[in-house]
């Protein structure tokens, strides 16, 4: 596979000899806010460049961890973002389908220079609640869940468990009900007895309960109250 194309809708970079251009490279890094200010406001973009050059989510790692020595299976990477847990399942010889509902996210899943073998990784365009989900080895969801919509988050987490296969494993973060972003109408959060319930059919290897306060980019009170989860379809 070659490295994919951008979207047709995105502009086209300047010309600079000895380095490519890309149209998020207008924001200028002192200006930005930390990466949750604009998940706040579903500002992917902004969210995009404050985390560009981070590396994966240590759920993921874990994930990995916990594979062992077997052979690099197939895994699927909701909401994958600008890509950073997809290269690195890439570096790791994994087969990868990496979903983002945002255009600019395959685009610079396309401009990464870090994945060694673009026939490994495919991208699709597609919102999580409406994406196929094919039978996977491990499903990869880093800080994505809370964003489905809340009417489609019990068919979309019954999906995620249909397409992980026996013996697969789930990695990613759900957040929970004393977070301060709970009073959100579009967001999707959940007790710890609710998030242990749609565990049901897993062997949890890490729920690491994080509630904490914090403050948000304007320096206001903000709660923090996230699952971090390794967990193994029975």
């Amino acid at each position: 596979m070659t490295r994919p194309d951008p979207p047709r809708d995105q502009p086209e970079a300047p010309a600079n000899p000895g380095r490519t251009l890309h149209p998020w490279d207008e924001i200028p890094p002192a200006l930005l806010k930390p990466a949750h200010a604009y998940a706040a406001q579903r500002d992917w973009p902004g969210y995009f460049a404050a985390v560009a050059g981070k590396g994966p989510r240590e759920t993921l790692i874990e994930a990995l961890r916990l594979w062992g020595d077997r052979p690099p299976g197939f895994a699927v990477d909701l909401a994958a973002g600008e890509g950073r847990d997809a290269a690195e399942l890439v570096r790791r010889g994994w087969r990868v389908l990496a979903i983002d509902g945002h255009p600019q996210a395959i685009a610079r899943m396309a401009a990464r220079v870090d994945v060694p073998d673009w026939s490994r990784l495919r991208t699709v365009q597609a919102m999580m609640e409406d994406a196929p989900l094919p039978e996977c080895d491990l499903l990869n969801a880093s800080f994505a869940l809370p964003f489905c919509l809340p009417h489609r988050f019990a068919e979309l987490w019954e999906r995620i468990v249909s397409a992980v296969r026996p013996g697969g494993w789930f990695c990613g973060q759900l957040f929970g009900d004393r977070d301060t972003w709970a009073a959100l109408p579009d967001r999707s959060h959940q007790t710890r007895e609710q998030a242990m319930e749609m565990l049901a059919r897993f062997d949890i290897a890490q729920f690491n309960e994080e509630d904490k306060d914090g403050a948000d980019a304007h320096h206001h009170p903000k709660h923090w109250h996230v699952y971090h989860v390794v967990a193994r379809k029975r």
